[in-house]
């Protein structure tokens, strides 16, 4: 695939009252480096006022990564307009740069020999993930339109499986032999035009392809000539395996600071490498999706299409119907110390609450620990103690501070101890099942920030109303 295009400077238009130019860039944008809503509002008015040359002299100066912005921020009604009064202004990095659904949106409108243009422009990776998700006869279209050797290589991406280090990585990349010096690497470097240009290290490879080393850019720069690269190179190095979950491979790069890394394949041959940049989008969005899962919101993106939305969200609010009738029926149990002591129905809800609250704090952690491998099976136990002595503490903290105040608001000592135990209780059982849940799941292969909350919560509610209904039962009179 072909390198990144490299960019003019900004366009400055016009000068302020001491005669120094004014940058359109700035203008629009905030403080907070965000697309300023009459800046959008002009290049929307310029489209409708069929004034073309208007909205490309407001947006051209801008970096791709904000006409994407641009681009995501317009209706979606008048989306596909403005993108073809903007012409080639929307090429290959700024579609690279677009959310996925509103690339799925433009790219639907445009011919096959204009997609695969604009994905070989793109590196491997960026143009992958512009057509996967594609329908396969369009996909299929677009591979055809492609030269051989860039049809190969996305061909090749898309054989792995979604969301792998296969997908993320590019197949540009630097190697040579172990037995080529310095010099002769710097030669080699500059009489080649067809290189990629986005390189920080170059790898060394043995006669049957396979990693055995690699060299920054700066050793090599700062070297003699005459040092051979097996001298030079370093030999313990971070290899990804092609088939590596995207999420393991950026807790790699999180864990040794790589700046890039080789993705080798079963055999252990280099077939490509993976950097910084694309490992900085993927910690983004899987830190994203664990706080959505959480919550059973689904992909959470506001450029979704609403019924999957819709449908994302009402399957977990189903089941957390299920759970919640479930919490009732142990109410029910208890109907006639409720009538009894009508109070009760006041507090119990302070109850669950407080250990659903509690439970939160404790699966949030956890599942944390899960997703960057701080949690693993030779800490479990440790984990399970010091969550179990934390939800003690504050059990006992709650139920004390709950127990006065009860005395003081209804002055009955017996349900104050009643109400304060059960706060204790319910407390230590949320500390417990929002450890033990979320990594039995994990324990079973289930992403636990998917389903965790809704079981987590169904355990403090019911024990919560169990407890302290329970305790009620027992001791009121």
């Amino acid at each position: 695939m072909s390198d990144r295009g490299e960019f003019a400077e900004p366009l400055t238009h016009g000068a302020d009252t001491e005669g120094t130019p004014i940058d359109p860039v700035d203008a629009s944008r905030d403080e907070d480096d965000r697309l300023k809503p009459e800046f959008l509002s002009a290049v929307l008015d310029a489209v409708e006022d069929g004034n073309r040359d208007r909205a490309r002299e407001l947006v051209s100066p801008l970096h791709p990564a904000d006409i994407a912005d641009l681009l995501e921020l317009t209706p979606a009604d008048r989306r596909g307009a403005v993108a073809a009064a903007l012409g080639d202004l929307v090429g290959a990095e700024v579609l690279s740069e677009l959310n996925d659904y509103v690339r799925d949106d433009l790219i639907g409108d445009l011919a096959p020999q204009q997609v695969a243009e604009f994905a070989a422009e793109l590196d491997t990776d960026d143009a992958v993930a512009m057509i996967e998700d594609m329908e396969q006869a369009d996909q299929q279209a677009v591979l055809d339109a492609l030269d051989p050797e860039d049809r190969a290589a996305i061909e090749s991406a898309l054989s792995y499986p979604e969301e792998s280090a296969g997908r993320l990585m590019q197949r540009d990349l630097v190697a040579v032999p172990e037995h080529m010096t310095v010099g002769q690497v710097i030669d080699y470097l500059r009489d080649n035009d067809d290189l990629t240009r986005d390189f920080w290290e170059i790898y060394v490879v043995d006669a049957l392809h396979r990693p055995i080393g690699y060299c920054q850019l700066s050793w090599i720069l700062t070297c003699p000539r005459a040092i051979a690269m097996a001298d030079l190179m370093k030999r313990e190095q971070t290899l990804i395996p092609v088939d590596m979950d995207q999420e393991e491979v950026a807790l790699r790069f999180q864990k040794y600071a790589l700046i890039s890394a080789a993705v080798v394949d079963s055999s252990g041959r280099l077939v490509g490498m993976i950097t910084v940049d694309d490992v900085v989008h993927i910690i983004s969005e899987e830190a994203g999706e664990d706080i959505l899962r959480l919550s059973g919101a689904g992909e959470g993106d506001i450029n979704e299409p609403i019924m999957m939305t819709v449908r994302a969200r009402l399957i977990w609010l189903v089941v957390n119907l299920g759970t919640a009738m479930f919490a009732a029926s142990v109410v029910g149990l208890f109907e006639g110390t409720i009538e009894k002591f009508a109070v009760l129905a006041a507090l119990m809800g302070i109850v669950s609450g407080m250990g659903g609250n509690a439970g939160t704090q404790t699966l949030a952690v956890v599942v944390r620990a899960l997703a960057t491998n701080q949690l693993t099976s030779s800490n479990t136990a440790r984990m399970i103690g010091r969550e179990f002595r934390i939800a003690a503490t504050n059990g006992v903290t709650l139920g004390t501070l709950i127990g006065i105040g009860s005395y003081i608001i209804y002055g009955r000592l017996d349900l104050s101890l009643v109400f304060g135990t059960a706060i204790l209780t319910n407390n230590m059982v949320a500390g417990l099942a929002g450890v033990l849940v979320p990594v039995t799941l994990d324990r079973h292969d289930i992403d636990p920030a998917v389903s965790s909350a809704v079981f987590v919560t169904m355990m403090t509610d019911s024990l919560g109303f169990l407890s302290f209904l329970g305790l009620a039962t027992l001791f009121l009179r």
